[in-house]
C-alpha cells in the first residue's frame, strides 16, 4: 500500500489512509506492507494500530527529496518485487511506472478529479502533470475505485473508460466521530478555544474552492448572536477572508482555528448549532458524515457530489447565493421547526456509509484478484 499520506499528512487523504489500514488489519490473512518514501511524522505513523500483520517499509538508498520522488515513481517497483508484493494499492489516485509489465497487481483508489473540472484552482503546471498521471494510472490499474459516484462518472467521462472497471467503495469516517464526548471533555474545547454561545462549524481547508466566503456573507442576515467558527488549514485565501472579516466588522463573529488536534473535532460538532460545507466541488465530502453523526443538520452546496454524502434531509444551495445560505442555516439553528427530525433521518441516512464495511469490500476485491 501507498503510505505517503499515512506518515505525512494529518487530513484528508491520510485519514483515508490510516483508518483503511487499521481496519484492513484485522483481517489477518493479509499482510500490509505500507511503502512510504520516509518515516513522516510520529503523531501520525503512530496512529496505525501495531499488528504483526503490519509493517513500513522505506527506501534502502533514497535520503534526498528528489531521490525520495524518484523511488516512489519507479524504485519502489524493484524493492516490492524483491518483498514479494503480491498486490499494490494506490490510496491517492497514482501507481508507480512499470508496475503492470513487473507483473504486480493493482488497485488505485481515485478520490476527485477536481483539478481537471475546475483547473482555476490549480497551477497550470501542476494540472497537466496531475492529468498526466491520472491518465497514466488507468493504463496501469488492474481495479479502479472511486470514493463516490460522482468521482466515478467523471473518472468514467474524463478518462474515456468503461463504467464496469471502476467500482465506487465509500470512504470510512473514524470511529471517534461515533463516540459522544463527555461533559468534562467539552467544556475542555469550549474554554481552549475560546468558542462563542452559539456557533455554526465548518471545518475544511480554508482555500478559495471550499468557499467558506459565503457563509461568512450570510451571517449578515443571521441573528446577531450567532458566530461562525471555522477550523482547517490556513492558505493564502484566509487572507482575503480576514480581509473581508474586518472590512464588514464582522471580526466579532468569525473565528478560525487553525491546528486542531483530531481529538477535539468531536467536541466542536457536537457543541454547535448546525454545519455549513459551502464547497464548489468535492469527491466526496467526509466532513458532512462526521457533522451527521455528532448530532448536527447540515447546509451544503449543489454542485459535486453533497448531496450523495448528506441524503435528502440537509439542505443545499447554490454556491454564489448568500442569502439562500442564510435562509437554509435559520432553518437548521437551535429551535427552528423540524430541525430535530432532519438530524434523526440525516442520521438514517448515512447508515449506508458506516454499514458498507470499506475494509470488508476491500479484503474481497483483494482476494478476487489474487
Amino acid at each position: 500500500m501507498d503510505a505517503k499520506r499515512i506518515v505525512r499528512n494529518g487530513t484528508g487523504l491520510g485519514n483515508y489512509g490510516r483508518t483503511l489500514v487499521n481496519d484492513l488489519s484485522a483481517h489477518d490473512e493479509l499482510e500490509l506492507r505500507l511503502y512510504a518514501p520516509d518515516n513522516g511524522m510520529t503523531q501520525l505513523r503512530s496512529q496505525i494500530v501495531g499488528r504483526p500483520n503490519v509493517v513500513f517499509c522505506y527506501p534502502r538508498h533514497a535520503r534526498t527529496a528528489i531521490g525520495k520522488a524518484l523511488w516512489r515513481q519507479k524504485g519502489i517497483v524493484k524493492q516490492m518485487v524483491r518483498d514479494g508484493v503480491q498486490l499494490y494499492h494506490g490510496l491517492t489516485g497514482e501507481l508507480p511506472s512499470g508496475i503492470r509489465k513487473a507483473g504486480i497487481r493493482t488497485v488505485v483508489t481515485i478520490h476527485d478529479l477536481i483539478f481537471m473540472r475546475h483547473p482555476e484552482y490549480y497551477n497550470q503546471t501542476d494540472v497537466k502533470i496531475y492529468t498526466r498521471k491520472f491518465l497514466r494510472t488507468l493504463k496501469e490499474a488492474d481495479r479502479i475505485v472511486a470514493i463516490s459516484e460522482c468521482t466515478r462518472r467523471d473518472i468514467c467521462e474524463l478518462g474515456n473508460i468503461d463504467k464496469s472497471r471502476v467500482d465506487v467503495i465509500y470512504q470510512s469516517c473514524a470511529p471517534r466521530f461515533t463516540e459522544v464526548p463527555d461533559a468534562k471533555k467539552l467544556w475542555d474545547v469550549r474554554d481552549r478555544y475560546c468558542l462563542p454561545d452559539r456557533y455554526i462549524l465548518s471545518v475544511g481547508s480554508i482555500e478559495e474552492r471550499k468557499n467558506v466566503l459565503l457563509a461568512i456573507k450570510a451571517l449578515s442576515y443571521l441573528p446577531d448572536d450567532v458566530s461562525l467558527v471555522i477550523v482547517g488549514r490556513q492558505t493564502p485565501y484566509s487572507d482575503m477572508v480576514h480581509e473581508y472579516v474586518y472590512e464588514h466588522r464582522l471580526h466579532s463573529r468569525v473565528q478560525m482555528l487553525h491546528g486542531v488536534p483530531d481529538d477535539d473535532l468531536p467536541s466542536l460538532y457536537r457543541m454547535a448549532d448546525c454545519f455549513v460545507y459551502p464547497s464548489r466541488y468535492e469527491g466526496f465530502g467526509i466532513p458532512i458524515i462526521e457533522a451527521i453523526r455528532q448530532g448536527l443538520p447540515v447546509v451544503a452546496c449543489t454542485g459535486s457530489c453533497l448531496e450523495e454524502a448528506g441524503g435528502p434531509d440537509s439542505l443545499y444551495v447554490s454556491p454564489d447565493d448568500p442569502e439562500a445560505m442564510a435562509h437554509a442555516l435559520n432553518q437548521m439553528l437551535f429551535g427552528a421547526d423540524g430541525r430535530q427530525q432532519r438530524i434523526e433521518r440525516s442520521r438514517k441516512y448515512i447508515e449506508r456509509f458506516e454499514n458498507s464495511d470499506t475494509a470488508g469490500r476491500f479484503a474481497e476485491l483483494y482476494r478476487s484478484m489474487l
